[in-house]
């Protein structure tokens, strides 16, 4: 696998030989100062050009880079091809293990890069990166939630759940664990990103789906939230789904408490109480109560 130094070699080399390219900016994970270093993570680069049009499915870009496993171009899928009016990217897997994603900005879209609080200046050439501040995570730390923004997660969550409960006494298994991890999880991730804005005070990020979360919570929490996650089995979907609605009660209402506002406790005992009885109805019930 090449090192990282020889990788941002090829990207300046890849810059320098080219007088169409005016800067280089490093985004992403590897121009965040807090994050882990580790052989997976992406090079994620902006090349500011003066005119794009070079750059569009030129597959000698992939070959400069190195040999490809896989490669997407993702201004040319399912839409009208890219003509070079705005930025053209290279997703870029390596045989050796790198990734590479690569992305051409035209002048009237440089800043695009240069907004992401996660941006390191590689090559300037025209001193436009002069004013680019220091990179870190703040454009990516969690935001204390509203009132409402709270409220609706809540209603959310105890109102999917019955469908959950409904499709495992049909003995629905796809449409009752689709439910569990899509529209159920959703709401129970955005309370857990809350409440992890509030154990560090709104000031951490909490990463991608939630990959820092074992750096705030403690044990207790990260093993209920692994226990949300429920293999094909009807019973075990059955217990996830009572787990995911005790942890989501407990952060919430802690959440509830450190923001001033009130949690739904009613749709809580009632939803509960209904998801219990669903689980006991007999198979053959022409009624549900």
């Amino acid at each position: 696998m090449r090192s990282e130094k020889e990788i941002f070699q090829l990207i300046h080399e890849f810059a320098n030989r080219d007088e169409n390219i005016r800067a280089v900016v490093l985004n992403g994970s590897r121009a965040n100062p807090n994050a882990k270093r580790d052989a997976f993570q992406d090079f994620d680069v902006a090349y500011l050009v003066r005119d794009v049009h070079p750059y569009l499915r030129n597959w000698d870009i992939v070959r400069f880079f190195g040999e490809p496993m896989i490669v997407q171009l993702p201004e040319d899928m399912n839409r009208p091809l890219a003509n070079g009016d705005s930025h053209y990217s290279y997703l870029m897997q390596f045989m050796d293990g790198n990734r590479i994603d690569l992305s051409f900005f035209p002048p009237q879209q440089w800043d695009r890069p240069m907004i992401d609080s996660l941006a390191v200046p590689l090559l300037d050439k025209d001193g436009v990166l002069a004013n680019l501040p220091p990179s870190s995570e703040r454009d990516y730390l969690p935001k204390p939630p509203t009132d409402k923004a709270f409220q609706d997660c809540c209603n959310e969550f105890w109102w999917v759940s019955p469908y959950v409960a409904k499709g495992l006494w049909r003995g629905e298994l796809i449409y009752a664990k689709s439910l569990l991890d899509d529209a159920v999880r959703e709401q129970l991730m955005k309370m857990l990103v809350w409440y992890f804005g509030v154990k560090t005070d709104f000031k951490k990020a909490p990463g991608k789906h939630g990959k820092n979360f074992k750096d705030v919570f403690d044990a207790a929490t990260m093993t209920e939230i692994e226990k949300t996650y429920a293999g094909a089995n009807f019973e075990h979907i059955w217990e996830s789904l009572f787990v995911m609605g005790n942890l989501f009660r407990r952060i919430a209402l802690e959440v509830a408490s450190k923001s001033g506002f009130e949690y739904p406790q009613g749709d809580d005992d009632r939803v509960s109480a209904h998801l219990r009885h669903v689980k006991e109805l007999p198979r053959d019930a022409t009624e549900i109560y």
